[in-house]
């Protein structure tokens, strides 16, 4: 897959406690007046594997599995600008296929692991590593419910069809998706990680949603949702791909 010209992006911060209005115009990742999201069941797969991460602070965004009991979202989303640390683990809860005032499954966090190098305060020198898997302190979902993590970097191609859905900022409380998008090309942030560049339509509040695709096996995670385009839709996430990773930082 080639470079791809970096495209002006906005890091998606976790949302406030207060609900967002029905629909705005004008929202990051987003092309105004052309909207292709479309609400989507959290009762049906792929959609039960997503959930809302949301901190007793009351900033939220969005997560999805990849076991069990582990959830994949944005890092960023767990980061306090003031004192300038992460949350503590205890206080970050995962509500699996929230939809309203439901939701199948409940968990808290006993910790999470952020990779060795992401610097919250520098984004644009470490996005590449703005992803977070939080440790549940129990069970949410059977191991035939989450997502494989299992497309390999040589399966990536231009165009491949992807999806992108979460819990967004004019659609707080259901799952909003772009069902009809495309990977666009690679990009690297100032630190030289690596980024997927997509098409889809996804804003503030779809931090940490899973970039998906779907074979005749059934659906992959390709990335962690963690920039949206800031004139147009679009947006970066974090690869997450089966191939040889680093350690990461556990925190406690």
């Amino acid at each position: 897959m080639g470079i791809l010209a970096v495209t002006p992006a906005v890091l998606l911060p976790a949302l406030p406690a207060a609900a967002g209005p029905d629909y705005r115009t004008h929202l990051a990742g987003v092309t105004p007046f052309a909207d292709p999201r479309q609400r989507v069941s959290a009762a049906h797969p792929p959609w039960s594997a997503i959930g809302r991460v949301q901190t007793e602070l009351g900033a939220r965004c969005t997560g999805f599995l990849i076991s069990p009991v582990l959830v994949e979202t944005a890092a960023h989303c767990l980061w306090l600008a003031k004192p300038a640390r992460f949350v503590q683990p205890g206080s970050v809860h995962f509500l699996r296929a929230y939809s309203g005032n439901t939701f199948m499954a409940h968990a808290r966090v006993v910790r999470f692991i952020v990779p060795p190098g992401y610097t919250p305060d520098k984004e644009s020198q470490s996005a590449g590593l703005d992803h977070a898997t939080l440790v549940l302190d129990h069970p949410v979902a059977r191991p035939d419910e989450i997502f494989r993590v299992s497309t390999k970097p040589e399966e990536i191609r231009p165009d491949m069809p992807v999806v992108l859905g979460g819990y967004e900022q004019n659609m707080p409380d259901v799952i909003t998706a772009d069902l009809h998008c495309h990977l666009t090309g690679l990009t690297h942030d100032g630190g030289g990680n690596l980024l997927f560049s997509h098409d889809c339509a996804g804003t503030h509040g779809s931090s940490g949603a899973p970039l998906l695709t779907q074979d005749s096996s059934g659906w992959h995670v390709l990335g962690v949702q963690v920039l949206a385009s800031s004139a147009h839709a679009g947006g970066q996430a974090v690869p997450l791909l089966n191939s040889p990773g680093g350690t990461s930082a556990d925190q406690p």
